[in-house]
Parts: C-alpha cells; sequence; structure tokens
C-alpha cells in the first residue's frame, strides 16, 4: 500500500505543528498567524507552503489576503495511515486473547 506521509514530517517541527494547530481551529492569514508566533511572516508563509504540499491545509483569496485552512482530506489520509497499524495491533491483540483463552479455559 503505497501511502503519501509526508503530513508526518511537515509536523515533525514544533512551528508547523503550532500553525497547523492554529489554522485547524480557525482559518487564519498569514498576518494573523505571524502576529502570535516568534517567527516572521516570511517564515510563516514557508511553514504553510510545507503544510500545503503535504496537503493539510488549503488556502482561498479573500480580497487581498489568503486565508489558510485545516484540510481534511490530508488529515484523513493520514488518519487512514495510522488507523491501518491500529487494525494491525488490535487483530494480533485479539488473536493472542483467543489463544490464551482456548489454552487456558475458565476453570468455573
Amino acid at each position: 500500500m503505497a501511502t503519501d506521509v509526508s503530513g508526518f514530517a511537515a509536523l515533525a517541527d514544533p512551528t508547523r505543528r503550532e500553525i497547523y494547530q492554529r489554522v485547524a481551529a480557525r482559518p487564519s492569514s498569514v498576518g494573523e498567524l505571524a502576529a502570535g508566533l516568534p517567527v516572521s511572516r516570511p517564515a510563516v508563509s514557508q511553514h504553510l507552503r510545507v503544510l500545503k504540499d503535504a496537503r493539510l491545509v488549503a488556502d482561498e483569496a479573500v480580497g487581498t489576503r489568503r486565508v489558510y485552512r485545516a484540510d481534511p482530506e490530508g488529515l484523513a489520509m493520514l488518519r487512514e495511515y495510522l488507523d491501518l497499524f491500529w487494525r494491525r495491533s488490535l487483530d494480533s491483540f485479539a488473536s493472542v486473547a483467543e489463544e490464551t483463552f482456548h489454552d487456558h479455559p475458565d476453570p468455573t
């Protein structure tokens, strides 16, 4: 299964994680995001570009500004990737539980 996991790499940076969390909470412009962060507007723009390339944010023109919002499809891809491992873990747990029950049935 080929899965694009660039979103994980994008979110590995703490500043990008903070930007993503803010955009996920409320669509925002670069200026709004930069006002609350210890990085410059150009740096915020670069971080947003990485998040956009990873399909975690989308943008739209609103007047003369670009407003960024979380892209639920990109997040869904990451969730599906993690769910694959979660399902495997649950299947393994169920197999061990069944084997244990069959090997050691309840004595009552």
